[in-house]
């Protein structure tokens, strides 16, 4: 839970700073090739992220392993796949107000609306520590 509010607050940092006025937004507007780079990099990064971060817990190793050590096991994956699906929605938040581009913007609302499919409540975390009856 704390990794997941930290880089929440973190995304909502940036917003504040740069709508606040504080730093200053589109430094790097006149940088199309890095900004082209960028974009290609940010769109891989945040489409795969999503499906491996929606899907980590369903492959067959890492559930095997969450059934049998439970505890440490959960708290491994578990925080590998909010960074996973966090990282690279503050990076897109950042990048959105440095290129002024509302690609990367959509990125990390695509990122967010992930996170409530993987909020870490304690009735989650049981669930993805059982065996499920496979009938």
């Amino acid at each position: 839970m704390l990794v997941f509010t930290l880089l929440l607050v973190a995304m909502v940092g940036v917003i504040v700073l740069y709508e606040s006025g504080v730093l200053e937004s589109g430094v790097l507007t006149n940088s199309k090739q890095t900004e082209f780079l960028a974009m290609t990099g940010m769109e891989l990064t945040s489409l795969a992220g999503a499906f491996l971060g929606l899907r980590l817990f369903k492959f067959q190793k890492i559930h095997d392993e969450l059934v049998t050590k439970k505890e440490p096991a959960l708290l491994r994956w578990g925080i590998l796949r909010l960074l996973i699906l966090e990282v690279p929605m503050v990076s897109n938040t950042y990048l959105y107000y440095m290129y002024m581009n509302a690609t990367f913007g959509y990125l990390a609302i695509i990122l967010l609306l992930c996170l409530p499919f993987v909020f870490p409540t304690q009735s989650r975390c049981i669930a993805e520590t059982t065996e499920e009856d496979k009938a």
